[in-house]
């Protein structure tokens, strides 16, 4: 059936129903889809604000770049971490202005740092002693903010293995030569880890950054940013309410307002802003069944047509693990162990396994929730298959909150699926 709104943006009045929103989209989508909330990722900028005042939020474009969480974003007045060229660019064509951008990427290419340059980005981060050299070659003039490791143990993703300086035996080393060459060095930065529930980490990492303010004041610099990085979980609108107190007590700590009034608090949240607001919707196109030798069911393989190579690669790039939700279906009682695959020619391409579901049949529709977060930029065409197609819902309370220039027009879902379109 062809859709008349091209675009997918459709209104609600109400409290947002997931159900709902997969069944009324189905009448015009038939193939797998994502449902995006975005009075989710707004309701998760206004929690930042009111419980994390005095942290600036820099979206991590990296975790997903769609364009109208972009837009979304932009509008309520978030600012962006941008770790290349192309990121800069597609926040740039948002009219979004620079002072808004950070360029988070300690160790970059040569060209992103011209480019980043004539576009008057100069906030940008580093790590070692290569990329000062870099930089003074490229865009000396530029400000900069030294990143330390701190990365915690129990962070899913560890990104002191990659990233960062250590601060006791690296860091004031590197100050003093960017100092030697009289650089602007204007902050520091950490990231204790991306989808990491040890919030305390943030403390040792607040303090240890405090101790580079001072030691950089010794030697001449008079920094103005502190920048506490990402790692936040995005998956409950709750969990800002556990980290913000622990981050919040710890800047108080250390970085006390009445002695640091003119400090600019960042951070580089990702998955926080988006995970939640996604949901991918995918279709049963192929069953098998193994059966034992007296008829009995053993196991059951579904062929769905979302796989690795498309929404789920970050499930063999690290631990996570996902199951799926029936839509509407009618309820046996029985489970049987099952595997979901993707639908590619891969061997690989497994969704999950010795999972319990009940009997499906080809053509249900399975949805997965929490889905925003290193999905969509991961995709592969692998086999031809194509992007997949995207729904778009915002309340009408918020849709004033849209920058109107960004011409997101709107259908309201009631009025418009009852017109079948």
């Amino acid at each position: 059936m062809v859709n008349k709104c091209a675009k997918n943006l459709f209104l609600f009045s109400k409290k947002f129903d997931l159900e709902d929103a997969i069944k009324k989209t189905l009448r015009i989508i038939s193939d797998s889809f994502y449902i995006c909330n975005l009075s989710d990722v707004i309701q998760k900028y206004e929690d930042w604000q009111r419980f994390m005042p005095r942290v600036k939020p820099h979206y991590a474009v990296k975790c997903n770049d769609d364009i109208n969480v972009l837009k979304t974003l932009a509008s309520v007045g978030c600012s962006f971490d941008c770790a290349t060229l192309w990121e800069i660019e597609k926040i740039i064509s948002l009219n979004v202005s620079t002072d808004r951008i950070i360029f988070a990427n300690t160790t970059k290419i040569a060209s992103h740092i011209d480019y980043a340059k004539q576009q008057n980005v100069n906030l940008m981060t580093f790590d070692n002693e290569d990329e000062i050299e870099k930089i003074i070659k490229i865009y000396p003039d530029a400000r900069l903010i030294l990143r330390i490791r701190y990365s915690s143990e129990k962070a899913i993703y560890k990104l002191g293995r990659k990233f960062g300086s250590d601060p006791i035996s690296e860091a004031p080393q590197l100050l003093k030569l960017a100092k030697s060459y009289n650089l602007n060095v204007v902050g520091i930065s950490f990231h204790i880890g991306s989808s990491c529930e040890d919030y305390e980490a943030y403390g040792g990492a607040i303090k240890a950054c405090r101790k580079l303010f001072e030691f950089g004041t010794e030697i001449g610099f008079n920094f103005k940013i502190l920048d506490i990085g990402g790692g936040f979980f995005g998956d409950s609108f709750n969990r800002i309410r556990h980290f913000s107190s622990i981050i919040n007590n710890a800047l108080d700590e250390h970085f006390p307002q009445n002695e640091f009034t003119d400090l600019e608090i960042f951070s580089e949240p990702g998955r926080y802003f988006v995970e939640s607001a996604f949901t991918l919707i995918s279709q049963i196109h192929s069953r098998k069944v193994t059966k034992n030798t007296d008829g009995s069911i053993l196991d059951i393989m579904y062929y769905q047509n979302e796989g690795v190579y498309s929404n789920f690669l970050f499930i063999p790039l690290g631990p996570e693990e996902i199951i799926p939700k029936v839509l509407s279906h009618k309820r046996s009682g029985k489970k049987f162990k099952t595997t979901i695959w993707g639908p590619t020619c891969d061997s690989t391409d497994k969704v999950c396994e010795n999972i319990d579901l009940e009997m499906l049949d080809i053509g249900d529709i399975m949805y997965y929730e929490n889905m925003g977060a290193y999905t969509i930029p991961l995709r592969t065409p692998f086999n031809a298959f194509q992007t997949t197609k995207m729904a778009y819902f915002l309340s009408e309370d918020d849709r004033s909150k849209i920058n109107e220039s960004y011409e997101l027009d709107f259908h309201h879902i009631n009025a418009d699926f009852n017109n079948n379109l």
